[in-house]
């Protein structure tokens, strides 16, 4: 699969430039086992790499201009690469001028040529848009020879979500992008980027997404609202235990002290934060353990937190999740992703896959008239160069 879109793409830029490209950079869309919007949250998280890529074809060029092709949408744009850069209205453009803007007035910075294509699917909650954003950074270092960190492109592509795509997301997708290792999970500090690798060997079990194929409207808004409502609960939290100063510091016990005040949306809101940062912590001491069982009810356990006090679920979701909660070879699932749509994960016995895929798909195109996109994963490495 990976061979196959490095060749389609490596095609497709030389049937648009007349050459063949000089570097070939490969970046991983991401799945998270379980810490779900804690990562702005000052929280922990369990993310990694997977092997669905975005793939980019890239050249510099001494023109000084700069040709971006998007293979899939049969998309174009052009412009000079010392242009004052500012968002536009095409949104997949974006990804790329907050990334660039960033660069600007480097030594070394040139005109470029590239193609890009992805086995990511848009829309699923697999974060293309991180893999678009780091793959595109790396892929300037790696033409322009700007010496920057792992962290420097995590963090770069963050920021151009933050100014160029108007998302104000956390750190997680980026840095599980970069910072992806075959077979192993991270364990990430989301306040310090501290981290550090746990293996992922589910021994008898495997990781089924189950895409819902649906992205509700309100994601954007609703991601910004969420993130609204925890700040202002955190401020009410300060004020009332001063030795707080981020979700980490939190207890139960202090959120529920200070319901009343909080309101109950925002109430609801911290509820989930304070026991999802408690959750990665007992997910990576399951892993040690390679207790999945318990690994498997945490997961639940989220999904009933997302769903209930964090409100980010659907009605699809909720179906797919609730439609696996009591089958024997389930040990646990849960949305994935911002919400509001996109793919539920969950951790099913390896000889139960295509069974359950088959009874769920059908139960769920009954149900909604959607026909449901399975993906049967693995964890991969981070973004990377690709060599033959």
């Amino acid at each position: 699969m990976k061979k196959k879109l490095v060749k389609q793409v490596t095609a497709f830029y030389k049937e648009c430039f007349g050459e063949k490209p000089q570097h070939i950079i490969l970046s991983p869309g991401r799945i998270n086992i379980i810490g779900e919007h804690v990562d702005y949250n000052d929280g922990y998280v369990l993310p990694a790499a997977i092997n669905k890529y975005v793939c980019f074809a890239v050249s510099p060029n001494e023109d000084g201009k700069c040709a971006i092709v998007a293979r899939d949408i049969d998309g174009h744009y052009e412009f000079n690469v010392n242009d004052e850069l500012k968002p536009v209205d095409k949104m997949w453009v974006n990804y790329f001028l907050g990334v660039l803007h960033q660069l600007q007035g480097r030594d070394g910075l040139r005109g470029f040529n590239i193609v890009f294509s992805s086995t990511v699917p848009m829309g699923a909650g697999l974060s293309s848009s991180a893999a678009v954003e780091c793959g595109f950074a790396f892929a300037l270092n790696e033409m322009f020879g700007f010496g920057l960190s792992k962290e420097e492109i995590a963090l770069i592509g963050q920021k151009s979500e933050h100014t160029f795509v108007g998302v104000n997301c956390g750190i997680m997708d980026q840095f599980a992008s970069v910072f992806g290792k075959k077979n192993q999970v991270i364990k990430l500090d989301c306040n310090t980027l501290e981290h550090n690798y746990h293996k992922a060997d589910f021994k008898d079990y495997a990781l089924l997404l189950l895409d819902s194929r649906v992205k509700h409207t309100h994601l954007t808004s609703g991601y910004n609202d969420r993130r609204r409502e925890v700040e202002e609960g955190l401020a009410v939290l300060k004020q009332h235990y001063p030795q707080v100063n981020t979700f980490r510091d939190c207890t139960e016990e202090m959120v529920l002290a200070v319901r009343e005040e909080l309101g109950e949306v925002n109430f609801k809101r911290c509820h989930f934060v304070v026991k999802e940062i408690q959750r990665v912590l007992d997910a990576v001491d399951a892993l040690e353990k390679q207790d999945f069982a318990t690994l498997g009810a945490l997961m639940l356990e989220t999904h009933d937190g997302l769903s209930d006090d964090y409100e980010v679920s659907c009605a699809e979701i909720d179906f797919l999740v609730d439609a696996v909660r009591n089958d024997d070879n389930v040990l646990g699932s849960r949305m994935m992703g911002g919400g509001f749509g996109g793919c539920s994960i969950t951790l099913v016995k390896k000889d139960a896959v295509d069974g359950l895929i088959e009874r769920v798909s059908r139960e769920y195109k009954e149900k909604f008239h959607i026909a449901l996109e399975p993906y049967k994963i693995k964890i991969a490495k981070g973004t990377t160069l690709y060599t033959e």
